[in-house]
C-alpha cells in the first residue's frame, strides 16, 4: 500500500523522463523487433514489383504533404522508391503543393546515391510541383495522353522527348497511383483516375488517417495501403526480403513468398541492429531502416505508457477502496 501511494505521488517529471529514455535508448541501441507484414502492404509490393522491367508498365507517386508529416511519410516513400530502383520500375513523381517539391528531390537524392545507373529521363520522372488548379486537367488528361497533360518535368524537359516515355501514353501503361498524404486517402485519384479510367489507386497516410481509408481498401476502391510508420516498416522490410534479396539463384532479388515471410532462419539474416560496413557492405543502412528503428522506440514508450496507465489504475482503485473503508 506504501508502494503504491508513492508511484502515485510521484513527481510526473519523473514519468516524462522515463518515457524520453524509453524513445531515445531504443534509438541509439538498436534491436531486432520482429515486424509482422498486412495484407495492404503486401499487396501494394506485389503490384509494384509485377511490373519490374516491363517496359509498358509505370507508376505514380504523388507527394501530398509537408515537412510537419515527413516522420510517417517520407520513409514509405523512400522504401517504395528503392525498391523501384532494385526491380527497374519506372517510376513517375509529382506534387500540388509547392511545400513538397522538394521532399521529393531530397527523396530521390537519398536512393540514388546507392544506384548511380539509375538515370532521371530514362528511369525516373520527377515531374514536380503542378499548381493546385492543374490537379483536375492533369488527372483526367493523365487518362488520355500523359506527355499532353503534363508537358514538361521538374527540369523544363518535355516529357514526350524522354526515353522512359517509350511505350508509356496513359492509365493503360501507367497502371498504379500511390498518394502519400497526412490530409487524406487519394479520394481524388479514387473519384477521377480509377472511377473513368480503373487505374489501381493505393494510398500512404498517417496512422490517425487510417481508419478513414479502411472502408475504401474493403471496396476495394484502394489497391493497397501503408499505414504510417508500421506501415513504412512494414515496406522496407519486403524491400529486404524480396527486392534486395541477392543470391546465386536469385541475383535480382527473389520473388514474394509468404513462406519466406514465415521462415526463420532466412528472416533471422536481415539484421536491422547491425552497423553497416561499407567495406564488406553487411548490415542494412541506416536510411533503409529507419521505420523500424522508429518502430522499436515506438513499441518500448508504447509499453512504458501502458504499464503507467495500469500502474495508475492499480493506485486509484486502491486509493478509493482505503477512503471507503476509512469512511465506515
Amino acid at each position: 500500500m506504501e508502494f503504491i501511494k508513492k508511484l502515485q505521488d510521484l513527481d510526473r517529471r519523473w514519468i516524462y523522463l522515463i518515457v524520453a529514455l524509453a524513445i531515445v535508448i531504443p534509438l541509439l541501441i538498436p534491436f531486432n523487433a520482429p515486424t509482422y507484414t498486412t495484407s495492404p502492404t503486401e499487396k501494394l509490393y506485389q503490384m509494384i514489383d509485377s511490373y519490374s522491367e516491363r517496359e509498358d508498365r509505370a507508376i505514380l507517386i504523388c507527394f501530398a504533404h509537408d515537412a510537419s508529416t515527413m516522420a510517417e511519410l517520407y520513409p514509405m516513400e523512400v522504401a517504395i522508391l528503392r525498391h523501384c530502383f532494385e526491380r527497374d520500375v519506372k517510376v513517375f513523381t509529382l506534387t500540388f503543393l509547392p511545400t513538397a517539391a522538394p521532399l521529393i528531390n531530397y527523396a530521390i537524392d537519398m536512393v540514388k546515391e546507392e544506384y548511380p545507373e539509375i538515370q532521371s529521363g530514362t528511369n525516373y520522372i520527377n515531374i514536380g510541383y503542378k499548381p493546385g488548379a492543374l490537379y483536375l486537367p492533369i488527372v483526367v488528361g493523365m487518362g488520355d495522353n500523359i506527355a499532353e497533360a503534363v508537358e514538361t518535368d521538374a527540369e523544363g524537359r518535355k516529357l514526350e522527348s524522354l526515353p522512359m516515355m517509350k511505350g508509356l501514353t496513359n492509365y493503360n501503361e501507367l497502371k498504379l497511383v500511390i498518394e502519400t498524404s497526412g490530409a487524406s486517402f487519394a479520394g481524388g485519384w479514387i473519384t477521377y483516375a480509377r472511377a473513368r479510367y480503373g487505374v489501381n489507386v493505393a494510398a500512404g497516410v498517417t496512422a490517425v488517417m487510417a481508419a478513414d481509408a479502411y472502408p475504401y481498401l474493403q471496396t476495394g476502391q484502394l489497391t493497397g495501403m501503408l499505414s504510417g510508420m508500421k506501415g513504412a516498416a512494414e515496406y522496407e522490410y519486403l524491400t529486404d526480403v524480396f527486392a534486395a534479396y541477392s543470391s546465386d539463384d536469385y541475383p535480382n532479388g527473389r520473388p514474394f513468398s509468404k513462406q519466406v515471410l514465415k521462415d526463420k532462419e532466412e528472416i533471422s539474416k536481415i539484421d536491422i541492429a547491425k552497423k553497416y560496413d561499407p567495406e564488406t557492405k553487411t548490415g542494412i543502412m541506416y536510411k533503409w531502416k529507419t521505420a523500424r528503428l522508429g518502430m522499436n522506440a515506438q513499441s518500448v514508450a508504447h509499453m512504458m505508457i501502458f504499464i503507467f496507465i495500469l500502474i495508475g489504475n492499480i493506485g486509484f482503485f486502491i486509493d478509493r477502496h482505503q477512503q471507503n473503508k476509512e469512511k465506515k
